[in-house]
């Protein structure tokens, strides 16, 4: 519950920078064109970052004979969270990752990479799985194209501030607006990346009461983040705009860990689901 407040909180302050931000450099029509634009952009890829992703990183779909144990976890834990069956996917990746996909539960998709299933065990797995299936039954989709729209919209602003311009007289000071235009985007990324380190720990106690295990999870984001640090991923270098949807950031170039990072502190997943392992 928790979360979804901080979640509601997030997003309100990254609407409320927008209606300041637009307001200040482009007025009522600048505003909205960059809205419009901004919407239309992510209303795309909302219905089709999925198979975006999923060509991008090559992934290939499995099933109940393809898939074995892996394929059958995936759907013990759907019936579980009482979720229709997501599209199952393999990616042949040496680094030790997950991710799901999909603009609703009734068009979802997990995917795991070789690294992952050959480093965890059977428990470890279904925590992972289980973390991400709590994604797919929280929206967090939605929120993250939601978030993305303003925080788009607002860099929008930023760069076009001269052509949303209303009257002369309702510009503002020279100086202003240049500082506006530059500590903006970036406020609107940091809140941003707030929502998604928000939901990634609200995918965590999703994760441990649709599995019922916390601790597994925990025992695997430890062995994922030792790993993956000394693993690169060529596609999410390449395509860093991906990495928040793993279950740990795959890049390689990880030294701010603070405002700066998509991901939530290993060490601090780890200790609220050891936390509630105790309660439990």
């Amino acid at each position: 519950m928790f979360n979804w407040v901080k979640t509601t909180i997030l997003m309100a302050g990254i609407v409320a920078l927008f209606g300041a931000v637009g307001m200040l450099l482009g007025g009522k029509s600048g505003m909205l064109i960059a809205l419009a634009i901004g919407g239309a952009m992510n209303l795309f890829a909302y219905w089709n970052s999925d198979k975006m992703v999923l060509r991008m990183y090559n992934a290939q779909e499995v099933d109940a004979n393809t898939g074995g144990r892996y394929h059958a976890i995936v759907r013990e834990l759907a019936q579980n969270a009482g979720l229709p069956m997501p599209r199952v996917y393999i990616i042949d990746e040496h680094q030790p990752n997950a991710f799901a996909t999909g603009r609703n539960p009734d068009h979802a998709a997990v995917a795991a990479t070789t690294g992952l299933m050959q480093l965890l065990s059977e428990r470890e797995l279904r925590g992972v799985m289980a973390h991400e299936l709590a994604h797919v039954k929280h929206r967090d989709t939605l929120i993250s194209t939601m978030s993305a729209t303003v925080a788009g919209a607002i860099s929008m602003l930023a760069n076009f501030a001269m052509f949303f311009g209303g009257r002369s007289e309702d510009r503002p000071n020279p100086v202003v607006a240049m500082a506006v235009m530059i500590i903006a985007p970036i406020a609107a990324m940091l809140i941003q990346m707030a929502i998604s380190r928000a939901r990634e720990f609200g995918a965590d106690a999703g994760g441990a009461e649709i599995s019922r295990d916390p601790e597994a999870l925990a025992s695997a984001l430890k062995k994922i983040e030792a790993y993956a640090k000394g693993l690169p991923m060529p596609t999410a270098e390449a395509h860093p705009e991906t990495a928040q949807m793993m279950i740990i950031n795959p890049l390689s170039g990880n030294g701010i860990k603070s405002l700066f990072s998509t991901h939530p502190s290993t060490d601090e997943r780890v200790a609220k689901l050891m936390a509630m392992a105790r309660g439990a």
